[in-house]
């Protein structure tokens, strides 16, 4: 396997090779020097590691031309440990990255990181997967408006305006934000009445998931519509419960990936997940339709191992955990405890517990 490291420090590079031959890996590392940019006569190479800013060109460009080049390699972005908050930038990063790692980048959680996201590959390169959503005659479309909010929102310029005109091209999505933006979850007292004003009062992330809620939830006819809607309420409180769990950028995306932990059950021939059950479970199906829409793959990833976060090789409590603890409290089961302790994070189990929503009543706001 060869990774290629830029804009870092490469004094480092006998540190990294003694660990590689630690865990007896035949791995080759070039570092490349800050400013080099990437291009098609490039050897080929397996993994891709840079900043947010590596050189003249920033990092989240760098990805993006891996992602157009060399579309099989790992893509993995570094973040500065004191990065508490979100910016155009780091969302664009997060789009373009497989796995986010601190700066400075420690060896061992590199090797970690990247023999997850192939566990990953391996996990829903599934044939029996495959051959149950193959017979799907049309599996649910990826979430057009959600996607082209996204688009806007990395232009730093775009004015509420805009945004609010984007929204309103679809007047059924329009109404249920309207609708979502005046329900307990969202209601700060005072009803919003158009679509300028629940931009304003809720701010554009929140309003990204409302609008990946609404898509992602209303387009299936394989389960009754109420209990849509329930899924729809699990849906939105684990995304609420699951943003606090984490600080900074990565905050955002354990919030989509909450919202999106059920979505496999909206697809025919999914099981529960339960072990006694036939055919492949819904947090994998889910992950797979999530990779075929495009997002992030820390949401796929989240989404794909959200029973079961010690599965994943990579340390500490990331988007994985929160998801897992947001989904299960939500839903009422009690945390994988142990998996909790391994990350030292179980003391905090209480003060989660307590932040969790009530759940809505179904159909309450027909």
């Amino acid at each position: 396997m060869r990774i290629v490291i830029a804009g870092e420090d490469a004094a480092r590079a006998a540190e990294f090779d003694a660990v590689l031959a630690d865990f007896g890996l035949d791995w080759t590392i070039d570092w490349l020097p800050v400013g080099t940019s990437v291009d098609p006569a490039m050897s080929a190479f397996d993994v891709f590691v840079c900043g947010l800013r590596p050189g003249p060109i920033g990092g989240p460009e760098l990805l993006a031309r891996v992602a157009a080049l060399y579309p099989q390699a790992v893509r993995i972005l570094l973040l500065d440990q004191d990065v508490q908050e979100a910016s155009v930038d780091i969302a664009q990063g997060l789009d373009g990255a497989h796995r986010v790692l601190a700066r400075p980048l420690d060896p061992i959680e590199l090797v970690n990181a990247v023999e997850s996201v192939v566990d990953l590959r391996e996990l829903l390169d599934n044939e029996e997967l495959k051959r149950v959503l193959g017979r799907v005659n049309s599996l649910p479309p990826p979430p057009r408006l959600y996607l082209q909010l996204t688009r806007l929102l990395r232009d730093p310029d775009a004015s509420n305006a805009e945004i609010a005109q984007a929204l309103s091209q679809d007047p059924a999505i329009a109404a249920k934000v309207l609708r979502l933006c005046n329900s307990a979850y969202f209601s700060g007292g005072r009803e919003i009445t158009d679509m300028r004003a629940a931009v304003t009062r809720l701010g554009h992330q929140t309003l990204l998931r409302m609008v990946l809620t609404i898509e992602a939830f209303s387009s299936s006819s394989v389960i009754p519509s109420q209990e849509r809607e329930a899924m729809q309420d699990r849906a939105l409180r684990a995304s609420n419960l699951a943003r606090r769990l984490l600080p900074g950028p990565s905050a955002e995306l354990a919030a989509t990936a909450s919202l999106l932990a059920e979505v496999g059950r909206l697809l025919p021939g999914v099981s529960s997940g339960a072990p006694d059950q036939p055919g492949p479970g819904y947090a994998e199906a889910g992950a797979y339709l999530l990779g075929l829409w495009g997002l992030p793959m820390p949401i796929v990833e989240a989404v794909a191992y959200q029973h079961q976060p010690g599965r994943l090789r990579a340390a500490g409590f990331w988007v994985p955990g929160a998801v897992h603890v947001a989904t299960a409290l939500v839903a009422g089961r009690d945390p994988d405890v142990e998996y909790l302790r391994s990350v030292g994070m179980l003391d905090r189990l209480p003060q989660w517990q307590a932040w969790v929503q009530p759940a809505e009543p179904v159909g309450a706001d027909e």
